[in-house]
């Protein structure tokens, strides 16, 4: 697809990062870097949705080139609104030093935190919790820096954890959750506890405020590689299942799925590529 093309059509492209748009191990991007820059001169706005917190991404954003974009946090507990992107009379934040209005439809995280402390002690279950943990911890668990750790801890609406009990007892702590009205959605290092809110859900809010803003719905892909994608991915148009090494299921049908042979950011070019320039009709 040129760039021409490009430009003409209304895409929203949502990715995830960790194991998606950055490596698993050493977060490079660099092997997508070609296909950001296409997108960005072609005003494609390209949206992380991630697992990571507001914190991080304020950085990683700049260091994208996705300061222009909205992104969403915190597996959809988080959603943040650059100027263009807000509604002038609803949305705007003058105290706002960056401009950025944040939004989030999710439970409080000291409100996760305490309920996750009171039924891990009734029902006797042993997790660790990061708010509990030591920055030392969360970069071994990680690979992160001593800095990022600390951002990676910087929580707003949602409780990482690291599950050390029994796997049969998932299925009974999901469903105690559920009774909080706390989800449970499995990340690439940690378990995440959050409110009923998911990736895909934040998403379908992102589109319907293009759309109000805009006048017409754009069209959507997403890419992701891991099972709390699933929702991101099942929520747009086209998906792209990036290959990876959790080897957990990633069952996503449809004729507008593509599944790549790359993992991380070679993945993920490889298949805004199969999209974008294998099969550009779905974007007229």
């Amino acid at each position: 697809m040129t760039q021409t093309e490009l430009s003409q059509a209304s895409l929203l492209i949502f990715t995830d990062l960790d194991g998606s748009l950055l490596d698993h191990d050493t977060y490079d991007w660099q092997p997508a870097a070609a296909w950001l820059s296409h997108l960005a001169a072609a005003n494609v706005p390209v949206i992380p949705t991630t697992s990571k917190t507001r914190t991080e991404l304020l950085s990683l954003r700049q260091e994208l080139g996705l300061t222009e974009t909205p992104f969403i946090a915190e597996n959809g507990a988080v959603i943040g609104l650059p100027p263009s992107w807000q509604h002038a009379r609803l949305d705007r934040d003058p105290a706002s030093p960056d401009g950025l209005v944040v939004k989030t439809p999710s439970l409080d995280v000291d409100f996760i935190r305490r309920r996750l402390d009171v039924i891990r002690e009734r029902h006797g279950l042993r997790f660790r919790r990061m708010g509990e943990m030591e920055v030392d911890t969360v970069r071994e668990a990680t690979g992160l820096s001593p800095d990022a750790a600390r951002q990676a801890m910087a929580r707003e609406g949602s409780e990482p954890l690291i599950w050390e009990d029994d796997p049969n007892k998932l299925a009974t702590f999901d469903e105690t959750l559920r009774t909080d009205g706390l989800t449970l959605t499995r990340g690439g290092r940690f378990w995440h506890v959050m409110g009923a809110v998911d990736k895909g859900q934040a998403a379908n809010w992102l589109v319907a405020r293009f759309e109000a803003l805009r006048g017409h719905r754009p069209h959507t892909l997403s890419l992701g590689d891991g099972p709390n994608d699933l929702a991101l991915l099942a929520a747009t148009e086209r998906a792209v299942v990036i290959a990876a090494d959790h080897g957990q299921p990633m069952p996503l049908p449809g004729e507008g799925v593509y599944r790549t042979e790359m993992r991380g950011p070679t993945g993920w070019s490889e298949g805004v590529a199969h999209w974008l320039e294998g099969d550009a009709h779905w974007l007229e």
